[in-house]
């Protein structure tokens, strides 16, 4: 049995599909009560917060798997207040799902942390994800952890958002200079990823980046989503200290959809090394032209 934490997320749900694929039973852990598998009778749901260590313990029975595959509403715009913030999902929530494991006797860990990560930042998203590998790697069990790069697809909240810019609008309105650059990388990839590393013993107790094969800023990536969805739009880029500012207004606004904090996580370079990811896993994950055919059939 593997439990999914985070399973009816993004990311969490093609995980599951990805076990499930390889035959595996899968348990989703999820602070609410929507199951998007409902139709699998491989895969069953437990409602739990990994904010309280105290509804960990019986989602944890019988398991022999933990992936960790946890984002906190609304992410990247925390919201101290209400307890949605990096530290209290990434760093507290990971230390609970570790130690929960731990006592529950579970035998292996997959942790989905992110690129830039291990490499002493600043940044409260790189510190609280830094923690939570720590957390990983210390537990004693054994252990690999993933860090994607920029994550896309069916369903995703960001390049999607650009792409209903596209259908909408005469621009596409960038939340910056549109300069930062990511290897944009399919989520059923990642998933994909999180599985091989289940049956691949060399990808033990081993730290595996994963991205697709183009370093690209994110203004090559609206063209190329604009090419594949035959529009012709122009790009706006905005001045960074200009998002900030209108991000400010809109932070004070119901839904908090955009904060300052944010407008600089979405900003940030995401390069990765496949290295590890080809040599241990052997597998390359597909280009974002392939990666984008969805927005054809739209």
């Amino acid at each position: 049995m593997i439990l999914v934490a985070g399973g009816t997320g993004f990311l969490g749900r093609a995980v599951v599909s990805a076990l499930r694929r390889d035959g595996h039973e899968v348990r989703v852990l999820s602070r609410g009560s929507r199951n998007p598998f409902a139709g699998d009778r491989g895969v069953t749901t437990v409602t739990g917060d990994v904010r309280e260590p105290a509804t960990l313990d019986a989602a944890m029975a019988g398991v022999d798997t933990v992936v960790i595959a946890v984002q906190f509403p609304g992410h990247p715009v925390e919201v101290p207040k209400e307890g949605l913030t990096y530290d209290a999902f990434d760093r507290a929530g990971t230390e609970n799902l570790v130690n929960a494991a731990k006592k529950a006797g579970v035998q292996r860990l997959v942790y989905l942390s992110g690129a830039g990560v291990g490499q002493g930042r600043s940044e409260e998203w790189f510190v609280a994800k830094d923690k939570a590998e720590a957390a990983v790697r210390g537990s004693g069990i054994t252990s690999t952890i993933l860090r994607p790069s920029w994550v896309y697809g069916p369903g995703d909240r960001s390049l999607n958002r650009f792409a209903t810019f596209a259908r909408t609008l005469p621009f596409v309105p960038m939340p910056g200079p549109g300069t930062a650059k990511v290897q944009p990388v399919h989520v059923d990839d990642v998933a994909t990823a999180v599985a091989l590393s289940l049956k691949t013993p060399a990808a033990a107790d081993e730290v595996i980046e994963i991205g697709g094969p183009q370093l690209l800023s994110f203004k090559q990536i609206v063209r190329t989503m604009l090419e594949t969805m035959h529009k012709k739009r122009l790009v706006l880029p905005t001045p960074k200290p200009l998002v900030k500012l209108g991000a400010a207004l809109l932070y004070r606004l119901p839904g908090r959809v955009l904060s300052p904090r944010a407008v600089d996580f979405v900003n940030a370079d995401g390069p990765v090394d496949n290295r590890a990811l080809h040599d241990l896993l052997g597998f390359r994950p597909r280009g974002l032209v392939e990666g984008m055919a969805h927005l054809r059939k739209r």
